[in-house]
């Protein structure tokens, strides 16, 4: 058995990590919030405009943009939203899992995968494959911006332009609630047609001044829009996964400061034990 002085020294140490998982569990939950009423802000845009792109695909304007345009599939391009940051349980691992099994169904019929990776933790993760990377940015922090995304998104943009992916995906992490984020992979690049329920049987819109000049801005407005909805949900996700991990680690710190203690305390029994002991059996040899 361990000294009195060594466990008391664990215990000091299991302490102060206890405090700082307390901390961080506090700041998880204040970041949280603010991130979940930036999410709600974001939702609403991202499914008007979601639900606009997707009747286009009904429509039948003069001028066919090509990001509506379905095509062969022989490479694929995967938009990737991770954190900069670990402590966030298995939020990470999440999306990596379902990226990877993303990549091998498209190998597996033979397409080629490119990669664009946000958050310093996917890119380390997968600079460790043996896949192309066409763009990356680290960084974006717990308010992530449209203007930060930009320039990575423009990247796959130009290269489905260039024919040089076929379909575009964007996997990132979605709240559930609290307790539950999972990862989610959505199609952004040929544009899915929505639901047709509600619509007339022939209608379209009016484009002014050009349907070609609308749909081009109108269809990037509509790609960075999504990406930023994944970005905020998935900084969403990550405070509240984070916020529960830390729980769980200030926890069970307390748990083991208590078993802790325990066996301080047998330690010191003991100690006093044999001290009176040989007290005792000095007074006696006397």
């Amino acid at each position: 058995m361990a000294g009195t002085k060594e466990i008391r020294n664990q215990i000091a140490s299991v302490k102060s990590t206890q405090k700082i998982t307390r901390a961080m569990q506090m700041v998880a939950t204040s970041k949280m919030r603010r991130a979940q009423e930036r999410m709600k802000l974001a939702r609403p845009y991202a499914g008007k405009i979601r639900s606009v792109i997707g009747n286009l695909q009904h429509a039948n304007p003069d001028y066919r943009h090509p990001f509506m345009s379905t095509r062969e599939a022989k490479n694929v391009g995967i938009i990737i939203v991770t954190t900069d940051r670990g402590l966030a349980g298995g939020l990470n691992a999440n999306t990596f899992k379902q990226t990877l099994v993303l990549v091998k169904e498209w190998q597996e019929k033979g397409a080629g995968v490119s990669l664009c990776v946000m958050g310093a933790k996917g890119t380390a993760f997968f600079r460790r494959l043996n896949l192309p990377m066409l763009a990356n940015v680290v960084g974006l922090g717990d308010k992530p911006h449209v203007k930060d995304l930009i320039g990575t998104v423009k990247v796959m943009l130009d290269a489905y332009r260039e024919g040089k992916i076929d379909r575009l995906f964007l996997v990132h992490s979605e709240f559930v609630n609290t307790m539950t984020q999972k990862p989610r992979i959505e199609q952004l690049l040929p544009v899915e047609p929505s639901d047709t329920t509600g619509l007339q049987e022939h209608w379209d819109y009016i484009y002014e001044p050009s349907a070609a000049g609308i749909l081009d801005g109108l269809l990037m407005r509509y790609v960075e829009s999504q990406v930023y909805r994944g970005a905020v949900e998935n900084v969403a996700s990550e405070m509240a996964a984070r916020m529960v991990a830390m729980k769980a680690a200030t926890d069970n710190a307390g748990k083991l400061i208590h078993e802790m203690q325990l066996v301080y305390n047998k330690a010191r029994q003991a100690a006093i034990t044999t001290e009176l002991a040989e007290i005792v059996g000095g007074a006696a040899a006397v």
